[in-house]
Parts: C-alpha cells; structure tokens; sequence
C-alpha cells in the first residue's frame, strides 16, 4: 500500500531521511526512523514518527503523530500534554500525540508540512 506522493518521497530522499511506507489494520502510514529529539525536552536522544496518511492524501491532512519509543519530559518524567495514550500499529504500542490540523493546503502541503508540525510539537512540549 503506498500512500507516500512522488513530491513526498523525493522530499524525504533528498534530505537523506531513514523512512518506510507501511501498513496495519487498514491505515497506510509513514515511520520516520530515529528523527532526533530535542536534548533539552526529553531523556531520549530520538525516536521513531509515524504519520498516519488518510485515504484521500495529500487532499486530505494527516491528523496525529505518533512516537517509540514513548516519551517524557525531562523536567518533571511526565508526558507531553495530549500525549499519553497507546495506538496499535504494526504490532507496537505507539505514543498518540495529539495534534490536529486546521490549515492544510490541498495541491500545496505534503509530507514536508507535517513533518514541520511534528518538529515544532517537539520542541514546545510541555
């Protein structure tokens, strides 16, 4: 099942991202391999991302992302707000971060916008 665009895939090649396209109970999705986390947030150095890509992708926006391992915050071992419950994907218990999406631009947004809002997400949990 691929679900990644040709933009996608180029955009990810291109910046030498580590990626696999995969699928489990019906979803199609992207697992960015170990992205780097932000040192001064969490006790991991990375973690692997999933975005799940919903059927009329790239018209249609991802809505959440999804982390393993499971992470906490440094400064008080808590999860992130909206970011402690489990999703099954490909037999592993993901971390489900919470974030919704309410400015996709279809023909414009891929798989580079996402990955902006994951890295911003990162970097200001709290």
């Amino acid at each position: 099942m691929t679900a990644l665009s040709d933009a996608d895939k180029t955009y990810l090649n291109e910046r030498g991202y580590e990626y696999e396209e995969a699928a489990s109970d019906g979803h199609a999705g992207v697992v960015i391999k170990r992205r780097p986390l932000p040192t001064d947030r969490f006790h991991e150095a990375e973690a692997d991302v999933l975005i799940i890509l919903p059927p009329r992708y790239p018209l249609v926006p991802p809505d959440m992302f999804y982390l393993l391992p499971w992470v906490r915050l440094k400064v008080n071992n808590v999860f992130p707000r909206a970011a402690n419950q489990p999703f099954s994907f490909g037999g592993q218990k993901w971390q489900r971060w919470s974030r919704h999406e309410k400015d996709w631009r279809p023909g414009v947004d891929g798989i580079w916008t996402m990955l902006k809002r994951v890295e911003h997400a990162l970097e200001i949990a709290a």
